[in-house]
């Protein structure tokens, strides 16, 4: 079996396709980096590839909302593609603006959208390290054994990161299914609802999330790397784990 491909689709203002694509190859997997206006002129070739990434950044300055305009633009030229690609059981991750998009998408609702992201409760940019865990009974926790461990942090860095659930029977719902992957642990930066920072589809092959795994896949990378030395990066867990999902 040969190595996992995967393509970052990067668009006007996206800035973490480097990062990515370094995690990605760390990981074992051969990544490559597809400009936005590349692929819409040749959407078919998507398909040569297992995994498909939307970085972070601020795609198209993030006018109309964080991802907003990507997301009409992924529509209207890709016509639902990347719907098709998360139905055959590809891998689709969105990471921070990434994850906005997909949400914009509807890639985690079959019918109303009922999740969103907004505004940070604090009504500011929130850009440090948070502590997450991963929810051991959720969908891809229970494909990739692999990133479940202790409470541990990654970097977040966002404006519009809040996940908010039109009702509690929504979030109640995703918990349900096993949707809810990744939970802020203490401190929520940015208000979202039951502290959720990443959810899946019903397959656990569409993620999202809001802090940046692809930021820590070396131990260099860490605010206080002493702390951490002789430990693995669990962002390099987390790819490790997607690039071998079965």
């Amino acid at each position: 079996m040969g190595k996992l491909k995967a393509v970052i689709l990067k668009a006007p203002g996206t800035n973490c396709d480097r990062e990515m694509r370094q995690a990605l190859t760390l990981a074992g997997a051969v990544a490559v980096t597809m400009d936005f206006f590349q692929a819409a002129k040749r959407p078919k070739s998507l398909y040569d590839y297992d995994m498909l990434v939307l970085p972070g950044g601020f795609s198209y300055g993030d006018y109309l909302g964080s991802g907003k305009v990507f997301s009409l633009m992924l529509e209207a030229d890709l016509a639902g593609l990347l719907l098709d690609f998360a139905t055959q059981g590809r891998t689709v991750l969105g990471v921070c603006n990434g994850f906005q998009v997909l949400v914009n998408s509807g890639l985690f609702s079959s019918g109303e959208r009922k999740v969103t992201l907004l505004a940070n409760a604090l009504g500011r940019f929130e850009c440090r390290w948070v502590k997450v865990g991963v929810e051991a009974d959720s969908v891809l926790a229970k494909r990739a054994r692999k990133i479940i461990k202790e409470d541990f942090e990654l970097p977040i860095a966002h404006a519009e990161g809040r996940f908010t659930v039109a009702d509690q029977a929504t979030l109640a719902g995703l918990r349900r299914e096993g949707s809810v992957f990744l939970r802020y642990r203490g401190a929520n930066p940015n208000g979202s609802d039951g502290a959720v920072a990443g959810i899946t589809n019903v397959m656990g092959n569409v993620i999202g999330m809001m802090p940046h795994p692809e930021r820590f896949v070396a131990l260099e990378q860490h605010y206080h790397r002493h702390s951490v030395a002789g430990t693995t990066p669990w962002g390099l867990e987390f790819f490790t784990a997607l690039v071998s999902l079965d």
